[in-house]
């Protein structure tokens, strides 16, 4: 979130300070460096945290690794949720450096409540297109038209078919089995009358033989 970082990106010439092989990975080294702050449940980082990182470890981070980095950190969901929760924020060990502006606290309840959206969204599409792929499949094993005909009728392509069938079969395959009907959770005795007749007035005894 960039109401949240730090500094602001650095600029073009930051890029020749200190250059690090592509392979170089900042989260693990500042996490080594700084395990109070980087380590465990995410924390609010204190503001201008760049500036105290170049401090405590001169030369070894150019700014636009840390940018980098900070962007990705406090942009993340679990970041956000940390920093909705916290009463502070924190410096580089682990001790509170600051108060949270509700301008940023707002930010961030914003941008979760945007990510729940957009989650939900995702889901409901993916729940509605394996119904669809469930029906495709359905309807694929009974119809009796020809595979270019089934095609034009559902809008798909004879290329396409063959996966989407594939999916919706494995997607059956690991369907959870439907719950039992109510009435088959008790099974029936089969041969076997109620003593009793119709309307629950008992059978008159037989007259034993003297």
């Amino acid at each position: 979130m960039s109401s949240d970082l730090p500094e602001s990106p650095a600029p073009a010439d930051a890029l020749a300070e200190a250059p690090a092989a592509p392979a170089r990975d900042v989260a693990a080294e500042l996490k080594a460096l700084f395990p109070a702050l980087f380590t465990g449940k995410p924390k609010p980082v204190k503001l201008r945290i760049q500036a105290d990182i170049q401090e405590r470890a001169p030369g070894r981070f150019s700014r636009a690794q840390l940018s980098a980095f900070l962007h990705r950190h406090t942009g993340s969901t679990g970041y956000l949720i940390a920093l909705t929760q916290a009463k502070t924020r924190f410096d580089l060990d682990g001790k509170p450096a600051g108060e949270l502006s509700e301008e940023h606290l707002a930010a961030a309840r914003e941008e979760l409540a945007r990510r729940r959206g957009l989650k939900q969204e995702r889901e409901q599409l993916e729940a509605q297109q394996r119904r669809n792929r469930a029906q495709l499949l359905w309807d694929f094993e009974r119809t009796t038209l020809t595979e270019a005909n089934f095609c034009v009728l559902k809008g798909t392509t004879p290329e396409a078919l063959p996966g989407l069938l594939a999916l919706a079969r494995q997607e059956r395959a690991e369907a959870p089995p439907p719950a039992p009907r109510r009435d088959d959770r008790r099974p029936r005795l089969e041969g076997r009358r109620s003593p009793q007749r119709q309307g629950g007035k008992p059978r008159p005894p037989k007259p034993q033989a003297e």
